[in-house]
């Protein structure tokens, strides 16, 4: 059956919001990235599009035999029925998405390149072995760092020696490393306040202690380039291989520079990377094997690489899940579904040792954080009854409490002071904007259509709930976007057929949120701020980039820049650069939410527009996080757009209980009792006193209230 998500049995009669809650939790935030509702990244998703299921094939899904492939965003689908056997949560890929296969082990030629003359002997036997003479604390491996490192992650820093390795002095570290009592940690601390930084310093000193510790950095596809980058900021000198690249770092690799030096059109074709990607990978995999290097890959191709298949392969499975003596999990929530194929992967990796790195812990619901605390805990998930299994509204202060006292020694959380300290301010604020009438009928239709059209429960699908929000979303930006739009109403299509809409796509006034934020664009340019503006969906980022570019007569790539999934991680940095960069000419980035939602950095930008809600409160935080974080140099508002007549605004509250229960699991900040008042809010921030001020643009505003995150 379909994934969904359950926090246990209940008794209790579920409403219809509780039971769309129930269904969304699981699989909502997952699908975003797609570019529409019926179209994924995989071409073999997109013929299939539109067609009908052959009667036999109906019957084979019926009774779950299904035709199924693994999409690397959304998981594993069947081609016909849409039946989702597996949620991931994995980064939109930075390059255009191929669904061929991962290469077998023999076909890298893994028993040439890998295996000949390495030792199979998986994991530390006899006597563990260091590589230091050094003597006192632990921040004596890497003299200087401790002064260039702010306190939390001074603070953080201690405690994962603490935990992965008995304590902070050297020779203290030493006689417990063998001991079975040691164990992995979560660092919980805000997006933008150096969590990378500080797990490459880990890294770095317990290497110098422990060489042969085998290192393996898992984390989203789009985020492995930020660890390149900041590896080779801070000067490491053991090299940093990413397995899902195609380029190879090997001078100052010994075992690379080794094999090099063996086979002069080797170092010629290492010169040019111009060696076959596979080729390279097993270069990469044979330097970290023998100790040269540390290894960083994405979660699907972690899962991929481990699954076995062949005798190679095993050879090549078992390296992976039994050599690393060091696994460090970037964005650690994402996998958090324990019956996901990565999860059970991860599940296998032998050694305790491991580190969650995650701003975000909890996600949707607690069956989801106790998942996630299994891989740090793998032999006691089974004693982690202590998370309730009871709707978030029903947990009490006592239970809560409770809960953090178990947690409390695993988990080390910073929430964000230090950005309160050294930036100017965030002002987060919710608007609800009043639709254009006609925008308000196709809205209110839509709802209608959707509420009348509900199935029984056992006949829900993830597909049908998931467009049915995605319309409604698009047509709550501007109305011209829900033309060409398939399956919808009758009375839908006809409103439709009575606007001339493709001589109103291109004006921003007709759509209440492509107004909203043309306003913002244009009065910032008065502020000299710039714009980010964030959407779970492409088509309202080319839309606004259409209508900013027929307004002012800009151009994409030097005032507007647009950052989606499809581009490069080369590209992505360049457009990064002259973002941030003061003397360019950017004045607004167009970002999807996936794509640009972790390991970004915008500083350039002061004023962040989120032009549609999901279930996740993650999600927003992180792209606010991608704006407000060490670097910028001004207040940075943030605007959360909700469409009167939509569910936006239920979304939104189920998003701020989910984020109340975040920070009262990990966050030692006392809870605001009071918001400050909206006329009070919108006082100080000059943008929204404009724009609610101007005759023109009152009737668009409903309220504007503070963030209840």
């Amino acid at each position: 059956m379909p994934l969904v998500f359950k926090f246990g049995e209940e008794a209790e009669v579920k409403s219809e919001h509780d039971e769309l809650e129930d269904q969304l939790w699981g699989d909502y935030d997952f699908v975003l990235e797609a570019n529409n509702a019926n179209a994924h990244s995989s071409d073999e998703v997109e013929e299939s599009q539109g067609q009908d299921i052959p009667s036999d094939q109906k019957t084979l899904c019926s009774q779950g035999k299904h035709d199924l492939f693994t999409d690397d965003q959304i998981g594993t689908w069947c081609k016909h029925c849409k039946f989702v056997l597996e949620i991931k949560y994995v980064m939109a890929p930075m390059g255009n998405y191929s669904a061929e296969r991962e290469p077998t082990a023999r076909e890298l030629n893994m028993d040439n390149i890998i295996f000949n003359g390495i030792l199979t002997t998986m994991g530390y036997e006899g006597e563990y072995i260091t590589g230091s003479h050094k003597s006192g604390p632990v921040w004596n491996l890497i003299p200087g760092v401790r002064e260039d490192m702010f306190p939390h992650q001074q603070e953080a820093f201690e405690f994962m020696w603490k935990k992965l390795a008995g304590g902070i002095d050297i020779e203290e570290v030493k006689k417990f490393v063998k001991t079975d009592t040691l164990s992995g940690c979560v660092i919980s601390h805000a997006p933008g306040t150096g969590k990378t930084r500080l797990a490459i310093t880990f890294v770095q000193s317990y290497l110098e202690l422990f060489p042969q510790c085998f290192p393996v950095i898992i984390a989203p596809k789009g985020m492995l380039d930020t660890w390149e980058t900041e590896f080779r900021k801070w000067n490491v000198k053991i090299p940093f291989h990413i397995l899902n690249s195609r380029d190879i770092h090997w001078h100052g690799d010994k075992t690379v520079e080794k094999l090099a030096s063996n086979d002069k059109e080797l170092a010629r074709r290492l010169s040019i990377s111009s060696i076959d990607k596979n080729y390279m990978r097993a270069l990469k995999l044979r330097s970290w094997a023998e100790g040269s290097s540390i290894i960083g890959l994405s979660y699907s191709l972690f899962q991929k690489l481990t699954k076995g298949e062949g005798n190679d392969d095993d050879k090549l499975r078992q390296m992976l899940l039994q050599r690393p003596d060091l696994l460090i999990l970037d964005e650690g929530h994402t996998p958090r579904n324990k019956e996901s194929n990565i999860f059970k992967a991860l599940a296998e990796v032998r050694t305790k040792r491991r580190i969650i790195l995650s701003g975000t812990p909890f996600q949707n619901n607690f069956e989801e954080l106790r998942s996630i605390f299994s891989l740090l805990l793998p032999a006691n998930y089974e004693a982690m009854d202590f998370f309730p299994s009871s709707k978030l509204h029903n947990v009490t202060d006592v239970m809560v409490e409770e809960i953090r006292k178990k947690l409390d020694p695993f988990v080390h959380i910073h929430n964000g002071d230090i950005l309160q300290k050294s930036l100017k301010g965030l002002r987060e604020s919710v608007v609800i904007l009043n639709p254009l009438p006609s925008q308000k009928r196709i809205i209110a239709m839509m709802e209608k259509h959707k509420t009348r059209g509900k199935r029984p429960q056992k006949e829900k699908t993830h597909s049908g709930t998931f467009e049915s929000e995605y319309k409604i979303s698009l047509a709550s930006v501007h109305p011209s976007l829900a033309a060409g739009m398939k399956k919808l109403p009758k009375e839908v299509t006809s409103v439709l057929d009575e606007l001339p809409l493709e001589r109103l796509r291109l004006k921003p006034s007709e759509g209440v949120k492509t107004r909203f934020v043309y306003e913002v664009v244009r009065l910032c340019q008065a502020l000299k701020e710039r714009v980010l503006v964030f959407s779970q969906f492409l088509e309202p980022l080319e839309l606004i980039m259409q209508q900013l570019r027929k307004a002012f007569n800009w151009t994409k790539g030097k005032e507007i820049m647009y950052m989606s999934g499809k581009i490069s991680p080369k590209t992505r940095k360049a457009l990064m650069v002259a973002f941030n960069d003061v003397e360019s000419e950017a004045k607004v980035m167009l970002a999807s939410t996936k794509a640009c939602g972790e390991g970004i950095t915008l500083v350039g930008a002061s004023r962040v527009v989120l032009l549609d809600v999901v279930w996740n409160p993650s999600v927003g935080r992180q792209a606010i996080g991608r704006a407000y974080r060490i670097g910028q140099q001004k207040i940075v508002h943030t605007y959360n757009l909700i469409a009167e007549g939509t569910q936006e605004k239920a979304k939104y509250d189920t998003q701020a209980k989910k984020d109340q229960m975040s920070k009262l699991l990990f966050s030692s900040e006392p809870q605001p009792a009071e918001c400050s008042r909206s006329s009070e809010f919108i006082s100080n921030d000059r943008i929204l006193e404009q724009m609610t001020e101007d005759e023109n643009l009152k009737e668009m505003f409903v309220s504007i209230l503070p963030s209840q995150w």
